[in-house]
């Protein structure tokens, strides 16, 4: 069962990454890029100090950078423990990968990180900021879902790689999320 179910992935990832075209590999390379995301993390810290105030922001910037931290490293311990390999190293596929940037990355791919990083910040911030701006939960489900498919139209990650990485990052940002209402709510934040 587990052998059809990566058989399936390996052709959901050839046809999604053969969607792409020369004309669209600029704006995905840059979607994919960690730096594309710094203006939106200024918008959410812009709301949150203006929603709960500056004490209330450095707890969230805190909490967001361990948040990440840790799904970054889960992500290289399960990358190293299940040993996956990326599309382009697969030699089954790898011939076939429309590979979008120079380089394909590490030797193994599973799981996304930055599937489960945007994820992570997608989950935070709607839980955080979801009841007064429901748009902008929204827009950050969107979000997370582009720059996780971006991943596999550069032809870095597989459909399963994507979906682990978003799982995780959804239930690292809930642990986090709780731990940081405990933390706001024992030192009256």
């Amino acid at each position: 069962m587990l052998e059809e179910l990566v058989k399936y992935d390996k052709e959901l990832f050839l046809f999604l990454n053969h969607l792409g075209n020369a004309q669209w590999d600029g704006f995905w390379l840059f979607i994919t890029s960690k730096w594309s995301a710094i203006p939106l993390y200024m918008f959410l810290a812009y709301v949150t100090y203006k929603t709960f105030g500056v004490k209330q922001l450095l707890l969230v910037l805190v909490s967001i950078a361990v948040l990440i931290l840790a799904t970054d490293q889960l992500a290289n311990f399960f990358k190293y423990g299940v040993g996956r390999l990326r599309p382009c190293y697969d030699l089954e596929i790898g011939d076939a990968v429309r590979l979008v940037k120079a380089s394909c990355g590490g030797q193994f791919g599973y799981f996304s990180a930055h599937a489960g990083n945007s994820f992570a910040v997608a989950t935070f911030f709607t839980l955080l900021l979801g009841s007064k701006y429901r748009a902008l939960g929204i827009f950050l489900v969107v979000w997370a879902m582009v720059v996780a498919y971006s991943r596999i139209y550069i032809g870095v990650h597989f459909p399963l790689d994507i979906l682990t990485g978003a799982t995780i990052g959804l239930g690292m940002a809930s642990l986090f999320y709780y731990l940081f209402e405990r933390i706001r709510v024992r030192y009256k934040l």
